[in-house]
């Protein structure tokens, strides 16, 4: 069974300092989302890949 995928952003409101001393001005996280989470929020699992080869865990994204 597939699941619908939605791919979402988040724009840092600041910029981001790495420690080598660079700045990112406007850092934008894209995130993918599936699922409906329920009242307690209790059902919300946080992901990580390598940043290497797929990043997709679950789903189907319909704009890729």
């Amino acid at each position: 069974m597939s699941k619908t995928v939605h791919t979402q952003f988040f724009h840092a409101p600041q910029p981001l300092y790495t420690r080598r001393g660079a700045t990112l001005p406007s850092p934008v996280l894209a995130y993918e989302t599936w699922g409906t989470l329920n009242a307690d929020k209790s059902n919300a699992i946080l992901l990580f890949h390598a940043l290497s080869g797929s990043h997709h865990a679950a789903g189907h994204n319909p704009a890729i």
